[in-house]
């Protein structure tokens, strides 16, 4: 991968930032989630699982964005993701962060759930990205639960590993899959989500 998708990632990760105006009431949303992160970085590496019924749009974004965020601010955040239904990423969620920079290689094949290694520089950590449980092996324990979605919020279970919950739901863009919008609903929701992980690290990165 050359150096221009890591660009290409920083710039839309800003521009995002710059142009995505977050209301008042969620910017006390996120600055709650930050506060309550911020409290526990000093105790070595925090992980955070975003967690959506499908793990397939929402939450596979929400771990995508902090994953880059967290090498962005330089802080210790390791970003996780999960469902209480396994899918696959979906290949319109991999189309838009492809479109923005980001390198998707197939790390495991499967013609339902396949594994993508994913990266934004040669030289930085890379992000292994597939559809699972929220309770999957690979999403370390304790962890912050932000839930992406309506239906995990009200059928997600009580989860003793969580240290704390959040609900910070997004405009689903599946219902624009197969429609001449579909590109457009996607990078919508992808902006968005950019823009708040943005807000949010900061505001960790602040209170540090």
């Amino acid at each position: 991968m050359t150096n221009t998708n890591g660009k290409m990632v920083k710039k839309f990760f800003e521009t995002s930032h710059q142009n995505i105006v977050i209301d008042d009431p969620r910017k006390e949303l996120l600055i709650t989630i930050a506060n309550k992160i911020a409290s526990s970085c000093n105790n070595g590496f925090v992980n955070i699982n975003f967690i959506c019924t499908h793990n397939s749009r929402r939450s596979q974004l929400g771990q995508v964005w902090s994953f880059f965020a967290a090498n962005y601010f330089n802080l210790q955040i390791n970003a996780f993701s999960g469902g209480t239904e396994v899918t696959a990423f979906h290949r319109n969620t991999v189309k838009t962060l492809t479109q923005v920079g980001f390198k998707f290689d197939v790390e495991e094949f499967s013609h339902t759930n396949p594994r993508y290694k994913i990266s934004f520089s040669d030289d930085k950590p890379c992000l292994s990205g597939f559809s699972k449980l929220y309770n999957n092996i690979e999403n370390k324990i304790p962890y912050f639960v932000v839930t992406t979605c309506n239906n995990a919020d009200e059928n997600c279970p009580f989860i003793p590993e969580a240290i704390d919950r959040f609900h910070l739901p997004y405009v689903d863009p599946k219902h624009s899959d197969g429609t001449v919008n579909e590109d457009e609903s996607y990078l919508k929701t992808n902006k968005v989500i950019a823009a708040e992980m943005y807000f949010l690290f900061n505001e960790v990165k602040k209170l540090l």
